[in-house]
């Protein structure tokens, strides 16, 4: 089992813990748990669901885009959207860094119950706002606004109210509550339960000490002592072939490698002076 911690972001909060260099309010602020982290993002001018949690592998499952987790936003945008801006909304926009993927998308009333935010949204007389619902599974940065912006009809407030299946509902802004959910089986062996770092070369076991069938017969073919497995040659670094003691090098027998004096030593002739 592992902790999932559900916040209600409110505007005007970094999903970091810190913020030494601008003393912006960050989610130290809210959440006192240590060891936990968020799992994904939130702009600092959206509101929302916000999951957090003290596992690795949920928290790669939640916010990697390779796993398409759906996540649902109500947008409230300037203007009425057509039902053309919806359907190229729920189609896909075509965006700086590439088309978005298909969404769900429709229109609704204002949300019951929604909490004021601080500040409020401008307000203009001659231009009305409306909600609407929009479901996507990617995590491009500012998304929602910018498909929104493509369409014609740019966001005025963002509010995320579900990821999966979590949703905000009994959180009011600033709040939040911890649940257990099941673990997902870690993709490496450094995030499994338990699990310590990989063992350095000279802690694993010889397996030359313990002799099987290829050592056995490679050992009857070669006359080579039962039990050790025979090293093939292999390539040599320049170091390596000429290091004192290397058994190829031993030439003359006394552990010196015998230099070669049919050639004789070239120098480099250097300029007089004057």
């Amino acid at each position: 089992m592992a902790q999932l911690i559900l916040f209600n972001k409110p505007y005007g909060v970094l999903t970091q813990f810190t913020d030494r260099e601008n003393g912006r309010a960050t989610l130290a602020d809210y959440i006192d748990l240590p060891g936990v982290y968020a799992a994904g993002r939130l702009d600092r001018d959206s509101e929302g669901l916000l999951l957090l949690t003290d596992n690795g592998p949920l928290n790669a499952q939640i916010a990697h885009p390779k796993f398409k987790k759906p996540k649902t936003y109500l947008v409230q945008v300037d203007g009425e959207p057509t039902d053309e801006a919806l359907e190229a909304l729920r189609a896909g926009v075509e965006l700086k860094d590439g088309m978005t993927l298909p969404a769900k998308a429709r229109r609704i009333d204002e949300p019951a119950g929604l909490w004021e935010r601080n500040p409020p949204v401008r307000y203009r007389k001659a231009i009305p706002t409306s909600w609407i619902e929009l479901t996507i599974t990617e995590g491009k940065n500012r998304q929602v606004r910018r498909m929104t912006a493509a369409v014609g009809f740019p966001t005025l407030r963002l509010i995320r109210h579900a990821i999966g299946d979590w949703t905000l509902d009994g959180l009011a802004p600033g709040e939040w509550k911890v649940i257990e959910v099941d673990a997902p089986p870690a993709t490496h062996r450094r995030l499994s339960p338990g699990s310590a770092k990989p063992p350095r070369r000279n802690q694993l076991p010889d397996i030359t000490d313990t002799p099987n069938a290829d050592s056995k017969a490679t050992d009857k073919h070669d006359g080579a002592k039962p039990g050790k497995v025979r090293r093939k040659g292999g390539y040599k670094s320049a170091r390596q072939r000429n290091a004192p003691g290397d058994p190829a090098n031993n030439v003359s027998g006394i552990g010196k490698r015998t230099p070669d004096r049919s050639k004789p030593a070239r120098h480099r002739s250097r300029p007089k002076k004057g």
